[in-house]
């Protein structure tokens, strides 16, 4: 077990790679808690197939964007658990694709506020009950490339993402290590919602591994940066996508 009477903070856990994340950690040993700001089944499922299979596990409603439910979150998780030893900030989304000229600057600053800020606020939130262990962020292929079609302010947010996760990384060095994934086309709700049919296609058709990423991909690779397999790595943004994008 590597993470063995650890506890874990998965934010967004209530679906897609969120949900995939908190049955790998606890499939490990890990305490989850699953964070969800509207998809209260997928949580309350997650939470059934850990406990189903011998793990302990809790989801709580929160929105992100604000400190009070950031704060409320860590402090139900500590009180349960007895304290934080991983943080995967997952949470996060596009919202919609526009274009800069048509974009108001409240959507802007929607975007930023639930990629960027949101992990601000969990991180700094945990820190007052982590004296050790990791923590991971799910920036994306996005903040490399800049993004598909009206994704500017999702793009810039997960690029900032990734800048926050090599800063950390030296300020919280060395009982802390902070990591990220930048995921590329991974099949999920995302891509169900904002990608054509046709765009994951050819995705399919010109990447070298011929596929679209599936949750577990990037739930394997969190599970690496959480444990102690990883132990000299961090300030690391690395991409899962099937080779489309070399960095």
């Amino acid at each position: 077990m590597k993470l063995a009477g650890k506890t874990a903070i998965i934010t967004g856990g209530g679906r897609d790679i969120g949900a995939a994340v908190a049955i790998k950690l606890a499939s490990e040993g890990a305490n989850i808690a699953i964070n969800y700001f509207a998809s209260s089944t997928g949580a309350d499922a997650t939470v059934a197939k850990i406990e189903a299979a011998g793990g302990r596990a809790i989801a709580i409603q929160g929105d992100l964007k604000k400190e009070e439910d950031v704060n409320a979150l860590v402090a139900k998780t500590v009180e349960t658990f007895g304290g934080v030893d991983v943080l995967v900030n997952n949470a996060g989304g596009l919202v919609a694709r526009k274009t800069v000229a048509e974009m108001s600057l409240s959507h802007w600053e929607e975007v930023m506020t639930l990629n960027l800020t949101s992990t601000f606020l969990m991180t700094k939130a945990c820190l007052a009950h982590m004296t050790s262990g990791a923590i991971v962020n799910l920036a994306s292929q996005a903040g490399r490339d800049g993004g598909g079609p009206g994704a500017i302010p999702y793009a810039t947010s997960k690029g900032a993402v990734m800048t926050m996760t090599r800063g950390l990384a030296k300020e919280l060095g060395p009982d802390i290590r902070v990591n990220a994934l930048c995921p590329g086309m991974i099949d999920t709700d995302f891509h169900n919602i904002h990608t054509p049919d046709a765009g994951r296609r050819g995705f399919e058709a010109n990447a070298p591994l011929k596929r679209q990423g599936q949750v577990d991909d990037a739930a394997n690779l969190v599970l690496f940066l959480a444990c102690d397999d990883s132990a000299f790595i961090t300030g690391t943004n690395i991409d899962i996508n099937g080779g489309m994008l070399f960095s």
